[in-house]
């Protein structure tokens, strides 16, 4: 979750903590929506803020917390963080290979996830440029970290994670609007992701994506993807279906 208060932070863990496996803080996004409200990115330059969030949530949740950063001006700034990130006893540390100043298309340094790897006796969790299924074994060995996090490749192409390879993102993109149907996803987080596959392997300027952006709700979206049968289909066995889940 994103916050700049760390009593703030503290409650909303609390509505949420024994419904998830831990509570992560995004230190890491650049997005002006998230460091306007001191949040995201705008942390990396407040370490006392970053103690006092993270120890806060130590000290008063059973779940393990973790948070993700970016790098820093200078690696030795970030292993410096990183390592007053770990003294407040966090479970993990994920680090995207990027400054809040790099673009997307800049090449993702995993080199110096590396040398936060070496300073740190946590988990460090890796992630930036994981677009191929053969990228997860490629970071985690030039970074040397215990995981991999994908983002923009999983929100593309979900089937990133198949050993057998990606499938076409026409497919993925008509399974993804099944599942939102069956599990009634949030309709502004499913125009969301839809958007973002359209726009990296279309035009959201194209007719499909126009609709998109009109869809209004779920069943808009079973009608531009011509799935009316199945939402009706779900929404009559609304009953079976959450006695399924």
């Amino acid at each position: 979750m994103g916050t700049s208060d760390a009593v703030r932070a503290l409650t909303a863990a609390k509505m949420v903590c024994k419904d998830v496996a831990a509570i992560d803080i995004n230190m890491g996004c650049p997005k002006s929506f998230s460091v306007s409200g001191g949040m995201g990115a705008a942390l990396l330059s407040k370490p006392e803020l970053i103690h006092d969030i993270l120890t806060m949530l130590k000290r008063n949740l059973d779940v393990p917390v973790t948070c993700k950063i970016r790098l820093l001006k200078s690696s030795q700034d970030t292993v410096e963080l990183a390592r007053r990130i770990e003294k407040t006893g966090v479970s993990a540390l994920a680090v995207h290979g990027r400054k809040v100043a790099d673009r997307p298309r800049d090449p993702a340094k995993w080199g110096e996830i590396a040398d936060i790897v070496a300073a740190l006796s946590i988990p460090v969790i890796a992630n930036g440029d994981v677009f191929e299924y053969d990228d997860f074994q490629r970071i985690k060995t030039a970074a040397g970290a215990s995981s991999v996090m994908a983002a923009r490749g999983a929100l593309w192409n979900a089937s990133i994670f198949s050993s057998q390879g990606k499938l076409h993102w026409e497919d993925v993109k008509r399974e993804y609007v099944r599942k939102s149907i069956f599990w009634e996803n949030n309709v502004k987080s499913t125009k969301h992701t839809l958007k973002e596959m359209i726009m990296h392997y279309s035009s959201l300027e194209l007719p499909e994506g126009k609709a998109i952006i009109k869809s209004e709700t779920l069943a808009d979206i079973a009608k531009l993807y011509e799935e009316e049968k199945y939402y009706q289909f779900v929404n009559e066995n609304r009953f079976l279906v959450n006695g399924s889940r």
